[in-house]
């Protein structure tokens, strides 16, 4: 990578080059200048970056952006979360989080030391850094870029100079260079020139007690060296660890690698427990057993499909862009896309074999769904295989209960079935209990002692007395 290094890159004309030559008296006195000059900015930036007089900015406020904002603040700095829907920035304001990972005394805390919330362009103005931490979902199978371009739009109209821009969300190599730089040059800057400009893939994982934002090691990169640099130095104050990689498009396919590489195991997992489920083998004891092995092997554990916005989204970026580029199929992607998404009529299919076993149709069965959201612990139902689920279920004519205790109120609306408290008088009152999702709230022993019959996909009850299958 290369710095800026050129009297043309900061746009000096002949006539100032001579007058520099003139007043220095020599070309060594007019390099000595020139380099003054070309690091001004970078020098300033990273000077107020250690002083904590940076103004940060962070779009989205959701799972990634709050805890950055965060952080920051705590760091010392004065940060402004952009938040576009109204009612989430309301809430904020108000000391009220929906982010599991930061409570409302957290949050509270850094709303009475230098953060704040707002939903207006104008409170961007004047950022020395801007971190940008919006959705990039699929639409149609295509990825979507619509919130980063939208976000891109908003800081090009407030970009200086000398200011960083940092996007953090998850996309396909060469988005930052080819995408993202193409917006925000629009403000007549110029990236790597005139401002600075990185990627920092998001290593969230909503609900992990154990590993978090600052502990976390943080890959960092920019489009030049020096936007490396101050982009190094920012997230050296938030977090532990950085990794400093060698371009963003590196830093872009870091990302979609680790879900990659997640998603395919899970899907051989899940697949294979179709097969072992066939062939009467116990896949929990063999995966179980094959985990006692200290290497060579790390332990996928298969449930009803996979959710968040990480695994069911990211590895097809990848995907597309090998297909739009190369004109190739990314087979393991498509085969693990495949798998996943199919598990969840796999499910259904288990249920309804086990309903009539017992002389029952899925239509007018009283079916109680344990766990909503997408993994243990967390609110984020995003992608959530269980929705597919009850979809299913429900289109079969199935009477649905569900129980999530992790589960938002206005998001149990949106399911338009009810909601009730996990404990025997629901799980008696079902004609069968499916586990989608382990949270801790669900007792295995109660749940074995009280449900009449149970189809466990996540191995919650096995070990205990129960009748039922396990997936």
């Amino acid at each position: 990578m290369q710095g800026v290094t050129s009297y043309e890159e900061i746009r000096m004309s002949p006539q100032e080059r001579a007058d520099i030559d003139r007043r220095t008296n020599g070309m060594r006195h007019r390099r000595e200048i020139d380099e003054r000059v070309v690091y001004e900015p970078l020098t300033e930036l990273l000077n107020r970056i250690e002083n904590r007089t940076a103004r940060i900015v962070v779009i989205g406020q959701g799972y990634v952006g709050l805890p950055v904002a965060m952080e920051a603040t705590e760091q010392g700095f004065d940060v402004v979360g952009y938040e576009v829907d109204a009612k989430r920035a309301e809430s904020l304001a108000a000391g009220v989080s929906y982010v599991e990972d930061i409570d409302g005394e957290r949050l509270r805390t850094a709303l009475a030391g230098g953060y704040r919330v707002s939903t207006e362009l104008g409170d961007l103005a004047g950022f020395d850094v801007a971190i940008i931490t919006v959705p990039t979902p699929l639409t149609d199978g295509v990825p979507d870029l619509s919130y980063v371009g939208s976000a891109g739009e908003a800081l090009a109209r407030v970009l200086r100079s000398g200011a960083l821009v940092v996007l953090e969300s998850t996309t396909y190599p060469g988005t930052t260079n080819e995408y993202l730089a193409g917006i925000l040059e629009k403000s007549g800057l110029r990236a790597g020139a005139d401002f600075f400009l990185g990627y920092s893939p998001e290593r969230i994982d909503p609900g992990n007690p154990t590993w978090n934002l600052v502990n976390t090691p943080k890959v960092v990169a920019g489009c030049n060296e020096n936007s490396a640099r101050v982009a190094d130095a920012f997230y050296s104050t938030i977090v532990q660890q950085t990794v400093l990689v060698d371009s963003c498009e590196t830093a872009e396919l870091v990302k979609i690698l680790e879900n990659t590489y997640r998603h395919v195991n899970i899907a051989l997992v899940n697949e294979l427990a179709m097969f072992a489920g066939q062939l009467g083998v116990d896949i929990w004891a063999a995966i179980d057993a094959a985990d006692t092995k200290p290497f060579g092997f790390t332990a996928f554990r298969p449930g009803p499909g996979v959710g968040g916005h990480c695994l069911p989204i990211d590895p097809s970026y990848l995907s597309w862009r090998v297909r739009q580029d190369l004109g190739q199929t990314f087979r393991f992607v498509e085969l693990a896309n495949d798998v996943n998404q199919h598990m969840p009529d796999y499910v259904v299919r288990r249920i309804s074999s086990m309903l009539n076993e017992r002389e029952r149709s899925v239509r007018g069965s009283k079916i109680l769904l344990l766990g909503m959201t997408y993994k243990a612990g967390t609110s984020d139902w995003r992608e959530s295989p269980s929705l597919v689920v009850a979809k299913r279920l429900k289109a079969l004519g199935a009477q649905l209960t569900f129980c999530d205790p992790h589960l938002p109120d206005g998001q149990r609306e949106a399911l338009d079935a009810p909601f009730v408290d996990f404990g025997p008088e629901a799980l008696e009152a079902a004609d069968l209990v499916v586990v989608l999702v382990d949270h801790p709230e669900f007792d295995p022993e109660v749940i074995s002692a009280c449900a009449p019959v149970v189809f466990d996909t996540k191995s919650l009850v096995r070990g205990h007395d129960f009748a039922g299958e396990v997936l």
